[in-house]
């Protein structure tokens, strides 16, 4: 299962490493969103949530959905600028068709082909098919799309002034701290990416990341199979403190590619026991299995969520379900009338960081 860039004849010049303002925050507001995905950084969460004005730390939990389970494609962006008002300014200049679609993306947990097919800002029936979906993942989804569809000026403009809150509350101080470990990875990546060409430099973003054997692909491991092509734009690849151990990957049609990765730490991986692996992964043989914990990673789902994204039916979701609730990997919880199974993250993460940066990626 991997996603692939095509790169075929592209110059190397078209691979470009530089840092983004507004990725790492979208990943550091990823961290105050998901702080189980990112214990390393727990601290740094709490002390911000304390310090947050209340309205601010309320327009967080509105628009989270941006940012929570998945990042909106425009908050990753495939030309980085070195200030954020920047990087917000080509925000703005996006057409409120693209901005949707990809804010419905993450929104709703629908795919992006189902709403190329017909806009939800102009098709009565793909509108509500919409917000049926953003009602199933919860309360705030759906007055969220709801707002969104209604006025997308006034939520585009509402979120931009919420990242500039964000700016003034932790992410200048934070981006403060963070850019010299950036800059220092930046300087590796170019030197190998001058001296000894794409191979080494993608080599060292990630073992996840490769160049295929006859150079005209890069090969992501991802739990997906997916493609998309870098003819022309190139393909961009940003750095970050803050979004381990995800994988993060912009492949779209009609955008960029671009690969946010996480810096390097050094440090062995803590042990795990050997029961405990043994117990687990039984659980994890089948390969649909895998691609349904990618999915709840990102947060809780219902089975007609999962079968809808996996192109599955729900009771063949439901006995996969079934087969990982009992190793302890899930938890289902009732809300109205829909039951959400949700990802039990510590007991992932005692199978090792491999597997969890697998799922997580």
């Amino acid at each position: 299962m991997t996603l692939r860039i095509d790169i075929s004849g592209l110059p190397s010049e078209r691979l470009r490493f530089a840092a983004s303002p507004l990725a790492e925050l979208t990943a550091m507001l990823h961290v105050l969103a998901e702080p189980g995905h990112h214990p390393q950084h727990a601290d740094w969460a709490g002390g911000v949530w304390a310090g947050l004005p209340p309205e601010l730390a309320e327009r967080l939990r509105e628009a989270e959905f941006l940012w929570r389970s998945s990042q909106a494609d425009f908050l990753i962006p495939a030309r980085p600028r070195p200030t954020l008002a920047e990087e917000l300014d080509d925000v703005d200049r996006i057409d409120d068709e693209t901005y949707v679609t990809a804010a419905l993306v993450t929104t709703c947990g629908t795919n992006r082909a189902q709403l190329a097919a017909s806009s939800p800002l102009t098709d009565a029936a793909a509108r509500e098919r919409a917000l049926d979906l953003a009602q199933a993942r919860g309360g705030r989804q759906e007055a969220f799309a709801e707002r969104l569809l209604a006025d997308p000026a006034v939520v585009r403009a509402r979120v931009r002034r919420t990242l500039e809150q964000c700016a003034e509350a932790f992410f200048d101080a934070a981006w403060a701290d963070v850019t010299v470990r950036l800059a220092g990875d930046l300087r590796l990546k170019n030197d190998l990416l001058k001296r000894q060409g794409a191979g080494a430099a993608l080599a060292s973003v990630s073992g996840a990341v490769s160049l295929a054997p006859d150079g005209d692909c890069i090969v992501v491991d991802k739990l997906q199979d997916k493609a998309t092509a870098a003819h022309g734009a190139g393909v961009t690849f940003i750095p970050s403190v803050f979004n381990r151990p995800h994988l993060v990957v912009v492949h779209a049609p009609g955008w960029q590619p671009v690969v946010q990765y996480p810096v390097a730490e050094p440090g062995p991986p803590e042990p795990v026991p050997l029961e405990t692996v043994t117990l687990r992964l039984e659980a994890l043989a089948h390969p649909v299995r895998l691609r349904l914990l990618r999915s709840l990673a990102r947060g809780p789902h219902t089975t007609g969520e999962l079968a809808h994204i996996w192109e599955l039916s729900p009771p063949e979701v439901s006995r996969h379900l079934a087969v990982l609730r009992r190793a302890g990997l899930l938890t289902a919880r009732r809300h109205g009338r829909y039951v959400r199974y949700t990802l039990n993250l510590p007991d992932l993460t005692a199978l090792g960081t491999d597997l969890l940066a697998a799922v997580l990626r």
